[in-house]
């Protein structure tokens, strides 16, 4: 069964993949403005000044106009670095230089603090492929945060960026997969009611 499960998230996040790839120019900009608008609404919304998030990549929703909103309203922002070890440190994020971790994904080049420095923020946001409306998360594949998530006593909001299309009934799940207590898309925010 896990093999098969491992199988059908293969063959989907390569789809995945190659829809984010050859999305238009128009598309990822108007992508981008309401990704920002809804990023910025949910943090308002939930009054937090201390926040965890990443930096996107090429493809992935873009995350940076949001981050450099949240540092110039002085809301703390922690971005993960990926650890050879399966695990995520920290670093404080403002905004300026960036280079990259042994993932080869954009990471602050701040002070590196230890994976427990994401216990006190207010609010999560992942990456992910695709997400369905029990909240159950997808990601990429090395389960970075899935493992973060399944290690915090007091878990506070997180949620997943993706686009519009990649709200789905169902995605194939395994056991140590983790749910998302809701998603932001360039159309809205979507919250589950009982994800974790």
């Amino acid at each position: 069964m896990t093999d098969d499960v491992s199988h059908q998230k293969r063959a989907l996040r390569a789809e995945l993949r190659e829809r984010r790839r050859t999305m238009t120019a128009t598309e990822r900009e108007n992508a981008a403005l309401g990704i920002t608008r809804n990023l910025e609404a949910l943090t308002s919304d939930l009054g937090v000044d201390y926040i965890a998030a990443y930096l996107s990549t090429p493809n992935e929703p873009p995350t940076r106009d949001f981050l450099h909103w949240a540092c110039e309203r002085g809301i703390r922002v922690l971005l993960p670095i990926s650890r050879a070890d399966g695990l995520l440190d920290w670093a404080p994020y403002d905004a300026s230089d960036e280079a990259e971790d042994v993932q080869g994904m954009p990471m602050p080049t701040s002070q590196i603090l230890a994976p427990s420095a994401i216990d006190n923020v207010g609010l999560i946001i992942v990456p992910a492929a695709t997400v369905d409306t029990s909240g159950m998360r997808m990601g990429w594949g090395q389960g970075y945060f899935d493992k973060t998530l399944g290690s915090m006593e007091k878990c506070p909001p997180v949620y997943a960026v993706i686009f519009d299309s990649e709200l789905v009934d169902r995605v194939p799940s395994e056991v140590h997969d983790k749910r998302v207590d809701g998603v932001v898309t360039p159309t809205g925010i979507t919250r589950f009611r009982a994800s974790r």
